[in-house]
């Protein structure tokens, strides 16, 4: 296959190097007609085995009817930066170089036209900033004086002993006659956070360097998505997850990366500076110290803060739905707090629901709110319109929320399939990407047209991103795309009304041409979504002339909360006929060939894939399985998430069953729900990419299946990646994944 290898890997190659578009940032000027534009784009460098990124400007010119962009004539690359914040007026860049080793961090002010201030952190100050999309927070002060942050706290002091082996009291680090011992181990947040432990909060003066903790915060919270509040004593808005968090709240930290289901709260604290301010002006006068206080009283869990312009309103995110169920996640809430005109936090905060939790949405209505992130300024002008970006079925979908009429509708075209996310918003207008599963990302503004029917104009922006090559722009203009749904089959009078509804598939096929082979792709979590936008690596496969069929099986994100927790306990079955279900419609159609279906998955989706092969062996001639949960009953004592498996084997009562000591006939109804129960059917020949680094299905599982699958004499691959997480994501090993799969399928489905 060294040909076969040879090819594809060109190929992939050409979607690699493609552009992204991360992240962008409008600032106003005093001409309401102009504004500027700063858009962040990634790009793969393969070789270096790195994500370089790039900033690209743009002033953006506005007349009544129309827009025009004028980009600048090269991207800035900004190398070695963990993080690129800019200022409100955008007046100033933060940059963030995180540290290496014993190294300190760097923070980098830069003006207009110059750096203005390098601070250093060494690590007894803190370690290493978060800058991730859940503990990460960076935040200016609105005078942009201040910059607030999360990041790891010191190390902790450690035992010292001598070439006796005597504790030693009171040496130095340098003393070369001893050494340091490792001390207590601390527990971290698992998966993608294996070396952090505690996330603190910090506040530096950006023209001094000189940095200060936020010392009211109790170790046993990790806080995170840190914001100003409006002038009060209590400066800085938070949000903390409490370590105690485990089997009857037992100090444990269950792994928070896409479980949303941790409890949590937002908080207020003083910001140490001006604390330290107040108490000097104020010496010899008996002042209490302000102290951390909790704003979301008994709610179980609230996130991504955001003040209102005029500072009455603070508006969170609330995942109530998933605490409340131990479903990893859940359809969201959002609530808000009226923040009192004179600071005072001292009486009760009222909580008011904004967007409810649908259970079971009426045709084509709003199926609820599903939100992985906020804009730092996702606001209208008249102060009280969120702009957000959630999931509607199989698609993303851009919505503005009135925090204070408690409407919602639908921003993003109403018509389309493809998927669409706001970028930034500029004043009353609105700057997004849209794409399909195969179709390359392109920016769109919209402009807001009162007394119309949709109230939004959509307008395409001319961009300088490199085209693809004219062979693959042929390939995928080669397409049909369309979202199906999914009847259920046999519904079970026990279902809730929401899970009777129809599930979807995203089917994307290639021209008058129903006889190529077909490739299943399903997601993971469960309790996620594959939606419609552009995916490299699927685009890539349909170049090799497959079809794609994307199951968003029951259970998925974007079609309420009955059909979603519908799933719990009864994982393998339920989803296993879905999948099947959608496959049968195809078919039943004509629009695949039945003969030559592939089945590829990763985690809850490796799940499905094994199942699938063992559940319907004679259906798929090939598989292809990426950190694939295979045995439960292994897993739940090794994973950073054994609460995962005890909720989705028994429902909502997993809750209650949970323990660090499953018995015995937990552990069998592990082992019966799980894929390597059915091994002793399965025929179907079977890749597995496993990283050696998973700490949320550890890569004794895929390790143990494929073992299985080679005593019985089934052809079987295995790749290893010895630095890789649980999303095999690092540049290299997604190639490596991906072009296996690719060659994996090719030897088994052209025969």
């Amino acid at each position: 296959m060294a040909d076969e290898y040879a090819s594809q890997s060109k190929l992939l190659q050409e979607f690699v190097k493609i552009p992204t578009i991360g992240k962008a940032w409008i600032f106003n000027s005093k001409d309401d007609d102009m504004s500027k534009a700063v858009v962040s784009i990634g790009q793969t460098d393969l070789l270096a085995n790195k994500r370089r990124q790039f900033l690209l400007n743009s002033h953006i010119s506005k007349s009544p009817k129309s827009v025009d962009f004028k980009w600048s004539p090269f991207p800035t690359e900004i190398s070695g930066a963990s993080a690129v914040i800019p200022s409100p007026s955008g007046e100033k860049l933060l940059l963030v170089r995180n540290s290496e080793d014993d190294s300190p961090t760097k923070l980098e002010i830069w003006g207009p036209c110059q750096l203005e201030n390098e601070i250093h952190i060494a690590k007894s100050v803190h370690g290493s900033l978060y800058t991730d999309e859940w503990f990460g927070g960076i935040s200016w002060n609105q005078e942009e004086t201040f910059i607030a942050y999360v990041a790891e706290e010191p190390p902790q002091p450690k035992p010292v002993f001598n070439d006796y082996g005597f504790k030693k009291e009171g040496s130095s680090e340098k003393d070369c006659k001893s050494w340091k011992g490792q001390g207590d181990w601390e527990e971290t947040w698992g998966e993608t956070y294996s070396k952090k432990r505690i996330p603190a909060l910090f506040v530096v003066n950006i023209s001094s360097g000189e940095v200060r903790p936020v010392k009211q915060i109790p170790r046993s919270l990790s806080v995170g998505q840190v914001i100003w509040a409006p002038s009060s004593s209590y400066s800085l808005v938070f949000v903390a997850w409490s370590s105690d968090n485990g089997f009857q709240e037992t100090p444990r930290k269950l792994g928070i990366k896409y479980c949303y289901n941790r409890p949590c709260a937002l908080y207020a604290a003083p910001d140490p500076f001006r604390e330290e301010a107040e108490k000097s002006s104020t010496e010899g006068n008996k002042s209490e110290t302000t102290t951390m206080i909790k704003l979301t009283g008994d709610l179980i869990s609230a996130f991504f803060p955001r003040f209102s312009p005029d500072g009455k309103y603070l508006v969170f995110i609330s995942a109530k739905s998933a605490v409340d169920s131990g479903a990893h996640n859940a359809t969201n809430s959002m609530h808000r707090i009226e923040w009192p005109a004179d600071g005072n936090l001292d009486g009760s905060l009222g909580i008011a629901d904004v967007v409810a939790v649908v259970m079971c949405p009426k045709d084509n209505c709003f199926p609820g709110l599903y939100c992985f992130g906020l804009l730092r300024d996702p606001w209208l002008t008249d102060g009280q319109t969120m702009i957000i970006s959630s999931v509607w079925g199989s698609r993303e979908v851009i919505l503005s929320v009135n925090v204070v009429s408690c409407e919602v509708s639908r921003v993003s075209p109403q018509d389309s399939d493809y998927s669409w996310n706001v970028l930034a918003v500029d004043k009353n207008n609105i700057l997004a990407v849209s794409s399909s599963l195969i179709t390359l990302p392109q920016m769109y503004y919209a402009i807001k047209v009162p007394q119309t029917e949709s109230n939004w104009e959509w307008q395409e922006v001319s961009t300088p991103f490199p085209k693809p090559s004219d062979k693959i722009s042929s390939i995928l203009a080669e397409h049909k795309f369309s979202i199906l749904k999914i009847p259920i089959s046999n519904p079970s009078d026990k279902l809730a009304n929401g899970a009777k509804l129809p599930f979807e598939a995203i089917f994307v096929s290639h021209k008058d041409s129903a006889s190529n082979p077909t490739i299943v792709v399903l997601h993971g979590g469960p309790h996620s979504v594959y939606p419609s936008s552009y995916s490299k690596s699927l685009a890539f496969l349909f170049s090799q002339g497959y079809n794609l069929l994307v199951v968003n099986y029951r259970g998925s994100l974007g079609f309420g909360e009955e059909a979603l927790q519908s799933l719990p306990g009864n994982i393998g079955s339920q989803d296993v006929n879905d999948v099947l279900t959608a496959l049968d419609l195809v078919i039943k159609r004509g629009l695949i060939d039945p003969s030559r279906v592939a089945v590829v998955g990763g985690s809850h989706g490796g799940f499905l894939t094994t199942h699938l092969i063992g559940q319907a062996p004679d259906t798929f001639v090939a598989a292809a399985a990426r950190n694939p949960v295979c045995n439960l009953s292994l897993m739940v004592g090794t994973s950073d998430i054994p609460d995962w498996c005890f909720v989705e084997i028994y429902g909502k009562e997993g809750k209650k069953y949970f323990s660090e000591s499953p018995s015995v006939d937990d552990i069998c109804q592990f082992h019966q729900k799980s894929p390597i129960s059915h091994i002793s059917e399965v025929k179907t020949p079977t890749l597995f990419l496993l990283g050696a680094q998973d700490l949320r299905v550890p890569v004794s599982n895929g390790l143990q299946y494929a073992r299985a699958l080679k005593e019985r004499g089934i052809e079987s691959k295995t790749i290893i990646f010895p630095e890789d997480i649980h999303g095999i994501d690092k540049p290299q090993s997604d190639f490596e994944s991906f072009l296996n799969i690719g060659v994996w399928f090719k030897k088994h489905m052209s025969k």
